[in-house]
Protein backbone atom coordinates (compact mmCIF):
# COMPACT_ATOMS: atom_id res chain seq x y z
CA UNK A 1 0.00 0.00 0.00
CA UNK A 2 1.64 3.28 -1.11
CA UNK A 3 2.05 6.00 1.45
CA UNK A 4 -0.69 8.59 1.25
CA UNK A 5 0.47 11.93 -0.07
CA UNK A 6 -1.06 15.37 0.09
CA UNK A 7 -0.46 18.16 -2.42
CA UNK A 8 1.70 19.99 0.07
CA UNK A 9 3.84 16.89 0.54
CA UNK A 10 4.42 16.33 -3.19
CA UNK A 11 7.95 15.10 -3.94
CA UNK A 12 10.29 17.96 -4.73
CA UNK A 13 12.88 17.10 -7.44
CA UNK A 14 15.03 19.93 -6.07
CA UNK A 15 15.41 18.24 -2.67
CA UNK A 16 18.89 18.93 -1.37
CA UNK A 17 19.40 21.84 -3.75
CA UNK A 18 18.10 25.38 -3.97
CA UNK A 19 14.35 25.22 -4.67
CA UNK A 20 13.19 26.66 -7.97
CA UNK A 21 10.63 29.45 -8.12
CA UNK A 22 6.91 28.79 -8.28
CA UNK A 23 6.82 30.18 -11.82
CA UNK A 24 9.40 27.65 -13.05
CA UNK A 25 7.59 24.81 -11.29
CA UNK A 26 4.31 25.85 -12.92
CA UNK A 27 6.01 25.96 -16.33
CA UNK A 28 7.42 22.44 -15.88
CA UNK A 29 4.03 21.14 -14.77
CA UNK A 30 2.28 22.83 -17.70
CA UNK A 31 4.74 21.20 -20.13
CA UNK A 32 3.97 17.77 -18.67
CA UNK A 33 0.25 18.57 -18.73
CA UNK A 34 0.31 19.38 -22.43
CA UNK A 35 2.40 16.27 -23.09
CA UNK A 36 -0.29 14.10 -21.49
CA UNK A 37 -3.01 15.91 -23.44
CA UNK A 38 -1.12 15.37 -26.70
CA UNK A 39 -0.60 11.69 -25.94
CA UNK A 40 -4.28 11.27 -25.14
CA UNK A 41 -5.36 12.95 -28.37
CA UNK A 42 -2.95 10.88 -30.47
CA UNK A 43 -4.08 7.65 -28.81
CA UNK A 44 -7.77 8.18 -29.47
CA UNK A 45 -7.17 9.39 -33.01
CA UNK A 46 -5.41 6.10 -33.74
CA UNK A 47 -8.16 4.11 -32.00
CA UNK A 48 -10.94 5.82 -33.97
CA UNK A 49 -9.01 5.12 -37.17
CA UNK A 50 -8.85 1.43 -36.25
CA UNK A 51 -12.59 1.37 -35.57
CA UNK A 52 -13.32 3.07 -38.89
CA UNK A 53 -11.22 0.47 -40.73
CA UNK A 54 -13.05 -2.35 -38.96
CA UNK A 55 -16.50 -0.96 -39.78
CA UNK A 56 -15.43 -0.37 -43.40
CA UNK A 57 -14.32 -4.00 -43.72
CA UNK A 58 -17.61 -5.19 -42.18
CA UNK A 59 -19.62 -3.04 -44.61
CA UNK A 60 -17.59 -4.27 -47.57
CA UNK A 61 -18.19 -7.86 -46.45
CA UNK A 62 -21.96 -7.30 -46.50
CA UNK A 63 -21.75 -5.84 -50.00
CA UNK A 64 -19.70 -8.84 -51.22
CA UNK A 65 -22.23 -11.28 -49.76
CA UNK A 66 -25.11 -9.42 -51.40
CA UNK A 67 -23.42 -9.56 -54.82
CA UNK A 68 -22.51 -13.23 -54.45
CA UNK A 69 -26.06 -14.11 -53.40
CA UNK A 70 -27.41 -12.51 -56.58
CA UNK A 71 -25.28 -14.78 -58.78
CA UNK A 72 -25.01 -18.03 -56.81
CA UNK A 73 -28.00 -17.95 -54.47
CA UNK A 74 -27.84 -19.11 -50.88
CA UNK A 75 -26.12 -22.40 -51.51
CA UNK A 76 -22.96 -24.05 -50.29
CA UNK A 77 -20.64 -21.48 -51.89
CA UNK A 78 -22.49 -18.65 -50.21
CA UNK A 79 -22.37 -20.39 -46.80
CA UNK A 80 -18.61 -20.98 -47.05
CA UNK A 81 -17.97 -17.37 -48.08
CA UNK A 82 -20.30 -15.99 -45.40
CA UNK A 83 -18.65 -18.04 -42.64
CA UNK A 84 -15.18 -17.01 -43.83
CA UNK A 85 -16.06 -13.32 -43.98
CA UNK A 86 -17.85 -13.39 -40.62
CA UNK A 87 -14.85 -15.11 -39.03
CA UNK A 88 -12.49 -12.52 -40.50
CA UNK A 89 -14.67 -9.62 -39.37
CA UNK A 90 -14.95 -11.10 -35.88
CA UNK A 91 -11.18 -11.56 -35.66
CA UNK A 92 -10.52 -7.97 -36.77
CA UNK A 93 -13.21 -6.73 -34.39
CA UNK A 94 -11.72 -8.66 -31.48
CA UNK A 95 -8.27 -7.21 -32.15
CA UNK A 96 -9.80 -3.75 -32.42
CA UNK A 97 -11.64 -4.34 -29.13
CA UNK A 98 -8.35 -5.29 -27.47
CA UNK A 99 -6.82 -2.05 -28.73
CA UNK A 100 -9.78 -0.06 -27.43
CA UNK A 101 -9.47 -1.75 -24.03
CA UNK A 102 -5.75 -1.01 -23.85
CA UNK A 103 -6.37 2.59 -24.88
CA UNK A 104 -9.01 2.92 -22.15
CA UNK A 105 -6.51 1.74 -19.54
CA UNK A 106 -3.93 4.19 -20.89
CA UNK A 107 -6.55 6.94 -20.86
CA UNK A 108 -7.29 6.21 -17.20
CA UNK A 109 -3.60 6.65 -16.41
CA UNK A 110 -3.40 9.87 -18.45
CA UNK A 111 -6.44 11.35 -16.69
CA UNK A 112 -5.01 10.35 -13.31
CA UNK A 113 -1.72 12.00 -14.29
CA UNK A 114 -3.45 15.25 -15.21
CA UNK A 115 -5.39 15.17 -11.94
CA UNK A 116 -2.08 14.70 -10.14
CA UNK A 117 -0.62 17.72 -11.95
CA UNK A 118 -3.70 19.70 -10.98
CA UNK A 119 -2.94 18.80 -7.36
CA UNK A 120 0.54 20.25 -7.86
CA UNK A 121 -0.98 23.46 -9.22
CA UNK A 122 -3.06 23.71 -6.06
CA UNK A 123 0.04 23.11 -3.94
CA UNK A 124 1.58 26.17 -5.59
CA UNK A 125 -1.58 28.27 -5.24
CA UNK A 126 -4.45 26.78 -3.18
CA UNK A 127 -6.60 29.76 -4.13
CA UNK A 128 -7.13 28.23 -7.61
CA UNK A 129 -9.48 25.57 -6.23
CA UNK A 130 -12.77 27.35 -7.14
CA UNK A 131 -11.63 27.75 -10.77
CA UNK A 132 -11.01 24.08 -11.57
CA UNK A 133 -13.88 22.12 -13.11
CA UNK A 134 -11.96 18.82 -12.95
CA UNK A 135 -10.72 17.33 -9.71
CA UNK A 136 -7.20 17.05 -8.32
CA UNK A 137 -7.58 13.47 -7.03
CA UNK A 138 -5.83 10.66 -8.92
CA UNK A 139 -7.73 7.64 -7.55
CA UNK A 140 -10.47 5.87 -9.59
CA UNK A 141 -13.18 8.06 -8.01
CA UNK A 142 -11.25 11.18 -8.98
CA UNK A 143 -10.67 9.91 -12.53
CA UNK A 144 -14.38 9.21 -12.95
CA UNK A 145 -15.21 12.65 -11.55
CA UNK A 146 -12.97 14.21 -14.20
CA UNK A 147 -14.50 12.02 -16.93
CA UNK A 148 -18.01 13.12 -16.01
CA UNK A 149 -17.03 16.67 -14.98
CA UNK A 150 -18.44 16.01 -11.50
CA UNK A 151 -21.86 14.98 -12.91
CA UNK A 152 -21.87 11.61 -11.14
CA UNK A 153 -25.46 10.91 -12.18
CA UNK A 154 -24.15 10.31 -15.72
CA UNK A 155 -21.67 7.55 -14.76
CA UNK A 156 -23.92 4.76 -16.06
CA UNK A 157 -24.51 6.51 -19.37
CA UNK A 158 -20.75 7.03 -19.76
CA UNK A 159 -20.13 3.31 -19.26
CA UNK A 160 -22.97 2.20 -21.55
CA UNK A 161 -22.02 4.70 -24.24
CA UNK A 162 -18.28 4.03 -24.06
CA UNK A 163 -16.20 2.98 -27.06
CA UNK A 164 -15.36 -0.27 -25.30
CA UNK A 165 -19.06 -1.12 -24.91
CA UNK A 166 -19.68 -0.17 -28.55
CA UNK A 167 -17.02 -2.58 -29.81
CA UNK A 168 -18.24 -5.35 -27.49
CA UNK A 169 -21.79 -5.06 -28.83
CA UNK A 170 -20.71 -4.94 -32.49
CA UNK A 171 -18.46 -7.97 -32.04
CA UNK A 172 -21.19 -9.84 -30.17
CA UNK A 173 -23.59 -9.30 -33.06
CA UNK A 174 -21.01 -10.63 -35.51
CA UNK A 175 -20.37 -13.62 -33.21
CA UNK A 176 -24.10 -14.35 -33.16
CA UNK A 177 -24.31 -14.18 -36.94
CA UNK A 178 -21.29 -16.47 -37.25
CA UNK A 179 -22.85 -19.00 -34.88
CA UNK A 180 -26.10 -18.93 -36.86
CA UNK A 181 -24.24 -19.37 -40.16
CA UNK A 182 -22.35 -22.39 -38.85
CA UNK A 183 -25.59 -23.89 -37.52
CA UNK A 184 -27.31 -23.28 -40.86
CA UNK A 185 -24.43 -24.91 -42.76
CA UNK A 186 -24.87 -27.96 -40.52
CA UNK A 187 -28.54 -28.22 -41.59
CA UNK A 188 -29.82 -27.36 -38.12
CA UNK A 189 -33.51 -26.69 -37.61
CA UNK A 190 -34.47 -23.00 -37.98
CA UNK A 191 -35.48 -22.69 -34.33
CA UNK A 192 -32.10 -24.01 -33.18
CA UNK A 193 -30.31 -21.71 -35.61
CA UNK A 194 -31.85 -18.72 -33.81
CA UNK A 195 -31.02 -20.21 -30.41
CA UNK A 196 -27.41 -20.97 -31.33
CA UNK A 197 -26.96 -17.49 -32.83
CA UNK A 198 -28.35 -15.83 -29.70
CA UNK A 199 -26.24 -17.97 -27.38
CA UNK A 200 -23.11 -17.21 -29.42
CA UNK A 201 -23.76 -13.48 -29.17
CA UNK A 202 -24.45 -13.67 -25.42
CA UNK A 203 -21.39 -15.85 -24.80
CA UNK A 204 -19.11 -13.42 -26.64
CA UNK A 205 -20.59 -10.40 -24.87
CA UNK A 206 -20.25 -12.11 -21.48
CA UNK A 207 -16.62 -12.95 -22.20
CA UNK A 208 -15.86 -9.39 -23.35
CA UNK A 209 -17.62 -7.93 -20.31
CA UNK A 210 -15.77 -10.24 -17.93
CA UNK A 211 -12.40 -9.32 -19.44
CA UNK A 212 -13.24 -5.62 -19.20
CA UNK A 213 -14.24 -5.91 -15.55
CA UNK A 214 -11.00 -7.71 -14.69
CA UNK A 215 -8.98 -5.22 -16.73
CA UNK A 216 -10.41 -2.18 -14.97
CA UNK A 217 -10.61 -3.76 -11.52
CA UNK A 218 -7.16 -2.45 -10.62
CA UNK A 219 -6.10 1.13 -11.42
CA UNK A 220 -3.11 1.33 -13.80
CA UNK A 221 -1.22 3.66 -11.44
CA UNK A 222 -1.22 4.05 -7.66
CA UNK A 223 -3.06 7.03 -6.20
CA UNK A 224 -1.05 9.68 -4.36
CA UNK A 225 -3.95 12.11 -3.85
CA UNK A 226 -7.03 9.99 -3.05
CA UNK A 227 -10.50 11.47 -2.81
CA UNK A 228 -11.00 10.05 0.68
CA UNK A 229 -7.76 9.92 2.72
CA UNK A 230 -7.24 6.55 4.40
Amino acid sequence: MPKETTPGDAPNPQHGREAVSAAVRAQILATEHWSLLGTRGTTWTEVMSRISIHLTVASAGLVVLALVAQFTGFGTSFNILAIGLASTILLLGTLTGVRVSNASVDDHALIAGMNRIRAAYLAIDPGLTPYFVATSHDDPAGVMETYTLSARRHVVSHVVGSTNMFMSIVNSIVAGVLGALVAHAANTAPTWIAVIGSLSALAYFGMALGISVRTFARPPIDAHFPTTPE
